[in-house]
């Protein structure tokens, strides 16, 4: 999500419509509880994590992005553009990334505030099997439901004709 686009926005709106929707189901103690627990429990919960790719000296780039993700047998599941800065860094071998996690807004506006929420390094590699991105493609309709539908035909061909990557990170710290 970097660039401003009008997808970016397009998603961003939609995720702030579906929080505000959750809000009215489940009232407020709820989602004050979800943003209070720690970064384990949040990330089953939380719709985004902030993404920085380490360089080689341990440093975070100057790349940052709130994305969406799916937290799956205690791995996290990232899926984007092969041409991003996520995906160009597991590339040149810079395996190591820092999340944050919750939702702040997009991360150019958040005044660096989910530098407060909890994180964790993560260390990463390309999943290429077709049976994992199924089933994390699934997940991922399910976890953002109400945006999903605009993005599952484009990111489905796009793992299938290389426009699209699926990222796949172990916390290890």
């Amino acid at each position: 999500s970097q660039g401003g686009t009008t997808m970016d926005i397009n998603r961003r709106h939609a995720l702030v419509r579906s929080a505000a929707l959750l809000v009215s189901a489940w009232g407020n103690s709820r989602v004050a509880v979800a943003a209070g627990s720690k970064a384990g429990a949040g990330l089953d919960t939380s719709p985004l994590i902030y993404l920085s790719p380490l360089v080689s000296d341990g440093r975070e780039s100057r790349c940052h992005a709130e994305i969406w993700f799916v937290h799956h047998d205690g791995e996290i599941f990232v899926v984007t553009w092969t041409e991003k800065w996520r995906a160009e860094a597991m590339r040149r071998g810079f395996h190591r990334a820092k999340i944050w996690v919750g939702d702040f807004g997009p991360w150019k506006q958040a005044n660096e505030a989910y530098r407060s929420a909890p994180s964790h390094e993560i260390e990463g590699r390309f999943e290429t099997d077709a049976a994992v991105h199924s089933t994390l493609l699934a997940e991922f309709a399910s976890k953002y439901e109400t945006q999903w539908g605009a993005w599952d035909r484009q990111v489905r061909d796009g793992l299938v004709n290389g426009a699209w990557v699926m990222l796949r990170y172990q916390i290890v710290s």
